[in-house]
């Protein structure tokens, strides 16, 4: 129930300001708004307030299908217009005017974010702290020379460092570095007097196209620094079988010591041999008792890959920091990872047409909705980070040239300033009814990533 409350309340948020963007600019250039729809269908509930901006009667419309929404403007080429009310119709506006209108709608969405993103800044957010797990065999981070403990302090590309708030701050540079092909410079603080040193993670080496959890176990930096203790064990699990008990700390398996989470939950996953799990011997500590247990993973699959599971929670929570921004500092680094933001999804966007990125990274209406419950979930500045993902999302999208969309209206409107002609009826038939069919296939392909990322 709290992923369809929070999947609706999202969608609503978000198709009421980017339709307001257009209505808003809409009745400032003086174009008369018949209705204004948030969703689509059978109407749920109408309304006219009778205070309205001077010649405006517009009609206020919920609809029962939330995924999208509309404002109707009098327009010649949609029916009959009164000779006096001509002046006020869509298509009798200059060109800026109406360029103003449909650009309105993705800049009101890109606005949302920052609001959202310096709320969050001023509201602050437990994150935890940069501290980084053992890194992962064989990857960038341990080739680098990280070995686990570190605590990252600052960060940044082509020798250009920045403070380091949290982990999530971290894992987001990182992020960005992978799928744009740049090294990462990170900078460790020093422990026992020694100095710190900066560490180069090589990301342009491994061709990133999805930001996935394979992408972060190629760099090696996969989770914070934690203690190896087991927390919750399920029923009838492998670790249930062992003897095995929440609030035990594990010291050692075979002949591995064990320093942090990450590392266990990576010699659990690696406890096989071929399509058998390897049994081993856990040297934990329980209390004030050190004891020896026998664990035998159970196996599992994760796609094409056989790993190790025992069936309980690994790790416990990471040390945790709260993340907040003054009020003008709050305001900047709300823009500032609007842009980033922005500017990630358009290069993601143009690497997937050109083949560069996989098509995995396109999600549809049910990983939004399982995002938003699990966001609400963990509180209200994590919902208010989704909603400003998913609104930066749909104002770049509705930017996006294609026809059905305010960026094809916008290259028509470049088209008719570049040659002083609209486009033609015929033409803009062919480019609606191909706009449609490319909407269509990448409608079909997020829906399917979908099914597969919560089904498969």
């Amino acid at each position: 129930m709290l992923t369809v409350i929070a999947f609706v309340v999202a969608l609503g948020i978000l198709i009421a300001v980017h339709e307001y963007g257009h209505y808003r600019v809409a009745v400032a250039c003086g174009v008369k708004v018949l209705r204004f729809s948030v969703g689509f269908g059978k109407t749920l509930y109408r309304w006219q307030p009778k205070r309205q901006h001077p010649g405006q009667e517009t009609e206020f419309v919920i609809g029962a299908f939330p995924l999208g929404g509309y404002v109707k403007m009098l327009d010649e080429r949609e029916g009959p217009v009164a000779p006096e009310e001509r002046h006020r119709a869509f298509n009798t506006q200059p060109l800026r005017s109406r360029a103003a209108i449909v650009a309105a709608g993705p800049i009101a969405n890109l606005l949302l974010a920052v609001v959202l993103y310096t709320a969050v800044n001023w509201i602050g957010v437990d994150e935890p702290v940069a501290k980084l797990a053992r890194p992962v065999a064989a990857s960038l981070a341990e080739a680098a020379g990280l070995r686990g403990g570190e605590h990252v302090t600052r960060a940044g590309f082509e020798g250009d460092l920045e403070p380091v708030q949290s982990f999530e701050d971290l894992r987001w540079r990182m992020t960005r570095g992978a799928l744009d092909g740049r090294d990462l410079t990170i900078e460790v603080a020093g422990e026992g007097g020694q100095a710190a040193r900066q560490i180069v993670l090589s990301l342009s080496r491994i061709e990133a196209k999805d930001a996935d959890p394979q992408m972060f176990r190629k760099i090696g930096v996969v989770a914070p620094l934690t203690r190896p203790e087991i927390g919750q064990v399920m029923a009838g699990s492998a670790a249930d079988r062992a003897g095995l008990r929440s609030g035990d700390v594990v010291r050692a398996v075979g002949n591995t010591a064990i320093v942090d989470g990450q590392q266990l939950r990576e010699v659990i996953r690696t406890s096989i041999d071929g399509d058998q799990p390897r049994a081993q011997t856990w040297q934990v500590r329980r209390g004030d008792q050190s004891i020896e247990l026998e664990v035998k993973p159970e196996l599992r699959e994760e796609g094409a890959v056989k790993v190790g599971r025992i069936g309980a929670y690994v790790g416990a929570p990471p040390e945790m920091v709260t993340v907040r921004q003054g009020p003008i500092d709050g305001v900047w680094r709300g823009i500032v990872r609007t842009w980033e933001v922005s500017a990630l999804t358009v290069r993601m966007m143009g690497k997937m047409v050109i083949g560069e990125a996989s098509l995995k990274n396109l999600s549809g209406p049910l990983t939004i909705a399982d995002y938003a419950g699990k966001s609400a979930s963990l509180g209200f500045t994590q919902y208010l980070v989704f909603l400003a993902l998913i609104s930066v999302s749909l104002g770049v999208l509705n930017l996006m040239p294609l026809p059905v969309l305010d960026g094809g209206h916008l290259m028509y409107y470049l088209w008719e300033g570049l040659t002083g002609k609209s486009v033609s009826d015929a033409w803009m038939e062919r480019l609606q009814r191909g706009g449609v069919a490319l909407l269509l296939v990448m409608m079909s392909v997020a829906l399917f990533n979908d099914v597969t990322r919560l089904f498969g």
